[in-house]
């Protein structure tokens, strides 16, 4: 646990953002804030996944 990887830190702090937006969203009963707030999710779970495995494929993980 000596080596923090913040960027990872950061995506999992806005995709769980991302998990309560769905939350709100859908105690508003906003279908346009659920679509939006589950677009987010996936848009930044994918990001987050790509820097893993570009950071396992230059060998830094």
């Amino acid at each position: 646990m000596k080596n923090i990887k913040w960027i990872f830190v950061f995506y999992s702090l806005a995709a769980m953002l991302s998990m309560a937006g769905i939350g709100v969203a859908v105690g508003f009963r906003s279908i346009p804030g659920i679509l939006l707030a589950i677009v987010l999710l996936g848009f930044i779970m994918a990001r987050g996944f790509k820097k893993k495995k570009e950071m396992i494929d230059a060998g830094l993980l």
